[in-house]
């Protein structure tokens, strides 16, 4: 059966993802507990907290790869909760990953590339189209020819966000794409991510390097001991005394 991608109408109706009571147990450990939250369509949401504190398991409930334990995660007014990654990949829920996982021996072309013939499902021209479109907005054109394995950091970071766009997502789950990038390199990234925000694409953002998400979210939410304690508007979550106290150090 063919997978439908949700529509722009659909999405501007509301929240593009909602979550409701969404919990993950691991035996006795509550790694997320009865989280609520919506993200408004076009909206880039940061996600911080500390170590530990569920980030991941978040996104990987969100994106098929973990089940729930309980709750529901609705996509484009969608219930997604049961359905496998491959289906929320073609309704259009991308992914990056904070430690990137290219095909080595495959050109950066070919990566992405693959990303729209298995990821989204299109044909050879169209995927080929996508790719070349990608590798354009991400600055990796001038790479194309070049096996995965051989590029920097900064440039492995940029693959693993133009695999995730060859997806054509409508939604893009960004796992820590700045860590290990100096200040110089992050303002490259943030320059791509915010030409994505204004297509209207939105993007939901786990991220340490705080400056970035002062930058480019429009909200933030905390994370800790699986539970959500605060979200709102940057400068008001980052002055937060809880927020302090339990992430950056009670203000010291």
């Amino acid at each position: 059966m063919r997978t439908t991608r949700v529509s722009a109408a659909a999405a501007e109706e509301g929240s593009l993802l909602r979550l409701s009571g969404l919990s993950r147990h691991f035996g006795a450990l509550r790694v997320l507990d009865r989280i609520d939250l919506s993200v408004p369509a076009g909206t880039i949401l940061g996600v911080i907290g500390p170590n530990g504190a569920g980030k991941t398991t978040l996104f990987n409930v969100i994106a098929g790869v973990v089940p729930p334990s309980g709750g529901t995660i609705e996509f484009g007014g969608r219930d997604v909760t049961r359905k496998p990654v491959w289906d929320r990949c073609r309704l259009g829920i991308g992914r990056t990953y904070q430690v990137p996982k290219p095909f080595s021996h495959m050109t950066v072309h070919e990566n992405v590339l693959a990303a729209g013939l298995h990821g989204s499902g299109l044909s050879m021209r169209r995927a080929g189209e996508k790719a070349e479109e990608v590798l354009e907005l991400t600055g990796l054109a001038h790479r194309r020819h070049l096996p995965a394995g051989e590029l920097s950091l900064l440039d492995l970071k940029r693959l693993e966000l133009a695999k995730a766009l060859g997806c054509r997502p409508q939604m893009l789950l960004l796992d820590e794409i700045a860590g290990g990038l100096t200040d110089g390199e992050c303002d490259s990234l943030l320059k791509i991510i915010e030409r994505l925000r204004a297509s209207g694409m939105t993007i939901v953002w786990i991220e340490h390097v705080i400056r970035a998400l002062r930058r480019a979210a429009d909200l933030i939410t905390v994370l800790y001991g699986g539970e959500l304690i605060a979200t709102g508007r940057p400068d008001d979550v980052l002055v937060d005394q809880r927020v302090r106290d339990v992430y950056l150090g009670g203000g010291h």
